[in-house]
């Protein structure tokens, strides 16, 4: 079997790819360990930049997000039950984000695969990457006891953290840059009405809260805890009692106390490997960084990284020319960086470290009144939360 490029994962990452290329008219195979319904099942972030809404609706893919997504113009931070609001829209000349979980991105993209003839081969074990050094790379992998090889020009990899396409890439070459929260989040999903119609942010001496949604109807909700804590520790109980206190008492005569369908324990981590290209490999979304989640960049970053890799595929199969593949990794890592450092901001200002002191509580408050009162502080936190443009 043979294409012009190899695409190693199905995430958001593997599959906006998929379709950048195969509207450009480039053929793209997908292989993918997992099969559809895990793929699309996993519960992932739901505030989608409006770089994300752009190329949804340019893709085609953008009709029921336009119809079920909940467009936010605002977010709200608080600071001991006290809370003020960030009108985006406005310290931004329109700027919103759209609130649409993962789950339906990837719905909406694994429907139009089918639909297209994007081919997305699942159950794809053991994934070798070939010769990537070399003018003629190749995949292999395994299914149902039979071996499969793809020979390809590229190989995208785009495989997640745990993924092959990064460990393929020389350890004499890579380099790492990472940071490890001492917490993590405990996060619930229950069917019920949000608290509140816009995101609220919440740092507390008890530590972080999040109230979030994904419908009017679908409420998620974020607890900082010990990395030590295991589910049994958090019955439903528990934590309503946490986040009604920590995001405080206007918010919390508003909570629904519904009983929790999924219930789970993330940590948190800063990650960046460069470069993002070695060869004939080039590493996008999560295989090539991490970002803690408060800031919502996981998957918005992902589609940066595919929308500048395309560019550069199209480039060289359109115009014959190396210039967009040579710099695609300084470019993708450009903006990696930006969004990992409003991520590392965002993170530090609404948690509370329990290897910091009173100074270092002092400084957060004091910021955290800064932003309140400064119109400058305000729009650098909107431009970022919004999204960045591409450069």
């Amino acid at each position: 079997m043979r294409t012009q490029v190899a695409i190693i994962g199905a995430g958001p990452a593997g599959l906006f790819l998929g379709h950048l290329l195969r509207q450009a008219g480039i053929d793209a195979v997908i292989l993918e360990r997992r099969d559809r319904p895990y793929v699309e099942g996993r519960v992932r972030a739901g505030v989608l930049e409006h770089v994300t809404v752009d190329l949804m609706e340019r893709l085609g893919v953008g009709d029921r997000m336009r119809r079920e997504g909940l467009v936010h113009a605002g977010t709200n931070l608080a600071s001991d039950g006290e809370t003020f609001r960030i009108d985006m829209a406005d310290l931004t000349g329109g700027s919103t984000v759209m609130v649409y979980g993962q789950q339906e991105v990837m719905k909406d993209l694994f429907d139009a695969a089918e639909q297209r003839d994007l081919r997305i081969l699942f159950d794809a074990d053991d994934v070798q990457l070939h010769d990537i050094d070399g003018d003629r790379p190749y995949v292999t992998w395994r299914k149902g006891g039979v071996e499969h090889r793809l020979d390809c020009d590229f190989v995208a990899g785009c495989d997640g953290y745990h993924g092959v396409s990064r460990a393929a890439i020389p350890a004499s070459v890579l380099k790492t840059f990472e940071r490890v929260y001492p917490f993590g989040w405990l996060g619930i999903l229950t069917d019920a009405p949000p608290c509140d119609h816009e995101l609220i942010y919440a740092n507390h001496e008890r530590g972080f809260a999040l109230a979030s949604m994904r419908s009017p109807t679908r409420s998620r909700y974020y607890v900082q805890c010990p990395l030590d804590d295991r589910l049994e520790d958090w019955p439903d109980e528990r934590v309503w009692d946490e986040v009604s206190i920590r995001l405080g008492p206007e918010a919390a005569a508003r909570i629904v106390r519904a009983s929790s369908f999924e219930k789970s324990i993330a940590p948190l981590r800063s990650f960046v490997t460069e470069p993002m290209r070695h060869g004939r490999l080039f590493l996008s979304g999560d295989a090539a960084h991490i970002v803690p989640p408060t800031g919502a960049k996981g998957m918005n970053l992902a589609v940066s990284d595919v929308i500048m890799l395309s560019e550069a595929l199209v480039e060289h199969y359109h115009e014959r020319s190396q210039a967009g593949i040579d710099g695609y990794s300084a470019r993708a890592l450009a903006r990696v960086w930006k969004a990992e450092r409003f991520s590392w901001w965002f993170t530090s200002l609404t948690h509370r470290f329990p290897d910091r002191d009173g100074f270092d509580r002092k400084m957060q408050v004091a910021e955290l009144a800064y932003i309140k009162g400064s119109r400058a502080a305000q729009v650098t936190l909107a431009e970022n939360y919004v999204g960045l443009p591409l450069v």
